[in-house]
């Protein structure tokens, strides 16, 4: 059993993504019904929805979107991480509103294409803090490079749980491994970061990669890690960029056809049932 961390739906009639103009492959509707028939098949019984940037003003309104697709029966959505800007003024207030909605479970601020410099600010800062004791998590969407900026958070907070996503989203396609392989190292010496693996296919070459391709980025991930603190998520539809959800769920039964059932079975779905504290539909 899968419990998915890392969904998304795009639904262009109900909500505006600037973002998505530049990126053509992704540049059309990606609704919760195509994406539930092929996760139903491959075993996944529940789903985390996370936020797909929206234009700032719709964040309340993408939430509550997917709250409304959740509550039809056997939908798989247990909840949503919604998006935030903790540089604003205005995050606090966010975050009391928040406080009285179980159905979100932690937030992102997507980092990987906003200047560096962004959660080096004081009050991106200040207001990370302020998730200390808050019950949410924090994930963090950085490039290689990023990824020190991302411990920085997690040092500042230390009370909050933080998710690095995509493995810290590895050059694959062009090889790299450096720096990578050594920020990954040390932002897991942070007992309150934990690594989501999720999606890594749509950093390899579309046309030629292998499992042989991702293995040593997921192994590395897994080994700085350990089994106690990672996650498994989909980052449907972007997988779709190198090969789509069912590809990539055949992917993570080959790479970790060697591990033990125990240990599959808490990447694949308690630990995140654990940390997000999810009930699970029967």
């Amino acid at each position: 059993m899968f419990i998915d961390t890392h969904l998304h739906i795009i639904d262009r009639q109900a909500l505006a993504y600037p973002w998505l103009a530049g990126v053509p492959a992704l540049d059309r509707d990606f609704l919760y019904s195509q994406y539930a028939q092929e996760a139903e098949r491959v075993g996944i019984k529940a789903a985390l929805h996370m936020e797909v940037d929206v234009t700032p003003g719709e964040i309340a309104a993408e939430t509550n979107y997917i709250r409304g697709l959740s509550a039809a029966p056997g939908n798989l959505i247990i909840g949503a991480i919604s998006s935030c800007r903790p540089e604003e003024e205005n995050f606090p207030a966010f975050l009391e509103r928040c406080k009285a909605d179980p159905f979100i479970k932690g937030f992102r601020r997507v980092l990987h294409v906003m200047p560096d410099d962004l959660s080096e600010q004081a009050l991106f800062r200040e207001n990370v803090k302020r998730l200390d004791g808050s019950g949410f998590t924090f994930d963090l969407c950085v490039l290689p490079h990023q990824i020190p900026r991302a411990a920085t958070l997690a040092d500042l907070a230390q009370g909050t749980q933080f998710v690095l996503d995509h493995c810290g989203v590895p050059a694959i396609a062009a090889h790299e491994q450096h720096p990578w392989r050594e920020n990954i190292a040390e932002i897991a010496r942070r007992p309150n970061v934990i690594a989501k693996i999720s999606g890594v296919v749509a950093y390899a070459d579309a046309e030629s990669w292998k499992i042989d391709t991702l293995a040593p980025y997921v192994e590395h991930v897994v080994g700085c890690f350990g089994w106690d603190r990672v996650v498994w998520g989909s980052d449907w539809p972007v997988c779709t960029l190198g090969g789509g959800l069912s590809t990539w769920v055949a992917a993570t039964h080959a790479l970790f056809a060697g591990a033990s059932e125990d240990e599959r079975r808490r990447l694949f779905s308690e630990n995140a049932q654990k940390l997000w504290k999810l009930e699970l539909p029967a």
